[in-house]
């Protein structure tokens, strides 16, 4: 088992690429602390890992408020005794006209999605720090941090920050034998992008801009963060790695074959 009685910290693991981490995780021994704001599928969540013979317990928690992050790590260490990995999944979106942006949606998507991030990792890792744990933080980015789209200027805006963030904190944090990096995921099967796909049309128009010619599964992504948080990846760090099924190298959508 690669990540065995490693205590971690996963956001967002009520659904989707959270969820497939904290499974994942906990089929390679973890001791996982599911985090979602979301909490009746989060307490399901966690006790589907626990019949399945993993170790696992949810905090509801909403990553953009500092009181209720050091609430998480507190709960955290109270439980397990430690953290060893955090991994800052937690993540919104909007989508509109440039034009129509408010502030309000300026503040939440860049509040989740950046500052989330920030805030557990700076708690988590003092943790380490006193505990003297060599640990892992894996920060989840996009392959909209260096491409981008027109009606989602908050998002692309936030995910750009989590790769530079992710750069600076594991420069902040390697005197301490804590690394940081980043996964840049491409087009997921989560739940949302299954109502895209219901579309024939959209789904047409999405694969041709993907050289693998489909959409990750939840898993493909989690087994990534399983290596970052594990030993396999002990010379890693400051570093993303994009699995987009080759979505950024591709300039031009592919021919569609008549």
């Amino acid at each position: 088992m690669k990540l065995k009685d490693k205590v971690s910290i996963i956001t967002g693991a009520a659904q989707g690429i959270g969820l497939a981490c904290a499974q994942e995780f906990a089929r390679e021994g973890a001791k996982v602390v599911l985090a979602d704001v979301n909490h009746g599928t989060g307490e399901e969540a966690a006790k589907q890992i626990r019949s399945d013979g993993g170790e696992a317990v949810f905090v509801r928690c909403d990553v953009s408020k500092k009181d209720q992050v050091e609430g998480l790590v507190r709960e955290t260490v109270a439980h397990f005794g430690w953290i060893d990995v955090v991994v800052n999944n937690a993540g919104v979106n909007h989508s509109a006209n440039f034009f129509d942006i408010t502030e309000e949606d300026w503040d939440w998507v860049i509040s989740v999605d950046l500052k989330g991030a920030f805030l557990l990792t700076q708690a988590a890792a003092r943790v380490m720090v006193e505990k003297k744990t060599h640990g892992a933080v894996i920060n989840f980015s996009s392959v909209m941090a260096v491409m981008a789209l027109a009606d989602q200027v908050p998002y692309c805006a936030a995910k750009g920050g989590v790769n530079q963030m992710t750069k600076a904190m594991a420069l902040a944090l390697s005197d301490y034998g804590i690394r940081v990096n980043a996964i840049g995921p491409g087009p997921v099967m989560t739940d949302l992008m299954k109502r895209v796909v219901n579309n024939k049309e959209k789904e047409a128009e999405l694969l041709a801009r993907m050289p693998l010619g489909r959409i990750a599964e939840c898993r493909e992504i989690a087994t990534v963060a399983v290596f970052l948080a594990s030993d396999d990846s002990s010379f890693f760090t400051g570093q993303c790695l994009y699995p987009d099924g080759g979505r950024m190298i591709q300039a031009f959508s592919r021919k569609q074959e008549k």
